[in-house]
């Protein structure tokens, strides 16, 4: 992939119903379809013939990846033997439901093509594995925290757009707690990111209790590298995210492991194998020279006391 594409910081905002709702919709209609493909023992490249697809773009059907088209959905319902109208009707019409929009869609014009991108994989992703020197993850951002950064970011909106903005972030974090296939997360964060009162002492404070209490979700594991830990490989790479996406039915990846990386002014992707090793081990040694979980938590913990105690 190797894309570098311009931008500015990623905004936010939230819709009506879970955020998450499109990427789920389109994991339980990728399921049931696998279901029924190998309950008959249909290949999936005699599936991916049917609708004129590739076997590859079966799989990436079957894990939630790509979203279907009604169309499609029939002539493969009909392929796999499912005649019965009413079992029909209801797989059509979560075909349907699952092509609506995503939930990020009506916030299109404060939303930049770069960010976009990472959306959907941020979606898609079965794990997540993120290192931050900086600020905290936006997945983990109280509305007063992620406002100060965004103000900082966009000194020329008013209220009304950085409020939108404020929305868009707080909505990503649906999927944290997602009902289906919720990702599982490893985030380390450099010391320096607990250390930065960013909006102020109290603003940071709750921030940090929030992180504290984000670590102790069951698809979360996160740790704190102290400056203690001394010279690491993160040092070299900045801040980074591994995305790495649910597999097939024959246990093969459906997409490959993404690298994303922002700034300033846009944000990098990278998938080729060596430039993956690399980050792969980047994140390794950083996970290993950080502290444990039950540790990171009570050092985010007696960061926020001190905080308090000013």
């Amino acid at each position: 992939m190797n894309t570098v594409v311009p931008g500015g910081d990623e905004p936010d905002s939230g819709p009506e119903e879970s955020p998450a709702e499109a990427t789920v919709l389109r994991m339980l209609l990728g399921a049931q379809l696998r279901r029924l493909r190998e309950a008959v023992g249909i290949p999936a490249e005699k599936a991916g013939y049917e609708i004129r697809a590739s076997r590859s773009k079966i799989s990436r059907m079957e894990t939630g990846r790509v979203g279907l088209k009604v169309r499609d959905v029939e002539d493969l319902l009909t392929l796999y033997g499912v005649l019965d109208e009413q079992q029909r009707a209801k797989i059509i019409t979560l075909a349907r439901r699952s092509r609506e929009p995503e939930w990020w869609a009506k916030y299109n014009d404060i939303l930049p093509d770069w960010f976009e991108t990472y959306l959907g994989l941020e979606s898609a992703a079965a794990s997540i594995r993120s290192f931050e020197m900086q600020f905290v993850p936006g997945l983990f951002q109280t509305e007063d925290y992620a406002r100060t950064i965004i103000r900082a970011d966009h000194p020329e909106e008013d209220d009304t757009e950085i409020t939108r903005r404020v929305e868009l972030r707080m909505a990503r974090q649906a999927i944290l707690k997602r009902p289906v296939n919720p990702p599982a997360l490893e985030v380390a964060l450099r010391e320096s990111v607990l250390r930065c009162p960013v909006g102020g002492t109290e603003i940071m404070a709750a921030q940090l209790d929030r992180l504290a209490g984000a670590a102790g979700l069951p698809n979360v594991s996160m740790r704190v590298v102290p400056f203690s830990a001394g010279f690491h490989l993160g040092m070299l790479t900045g801040g980074f995210t591994l995305l790495r996406f649910p597999l097939n039915g024959s246990g093969t990846e459906t997409e490959p492991d993404t690298v994303y990386s922002d700034s300033f002014t846009g944000a990098i992707y990278l998938d080729k194998p060596g430039e993956l090793a690399r980050y792969s081990r980047a994140f390794a040694e950083i996970w290993e020279t950080s502290l444990d979980e039950d540790s990171s938590r009570a050092f985010i913990g007696r960061a926020a006391e001190a905080l308090r105690d000013g």
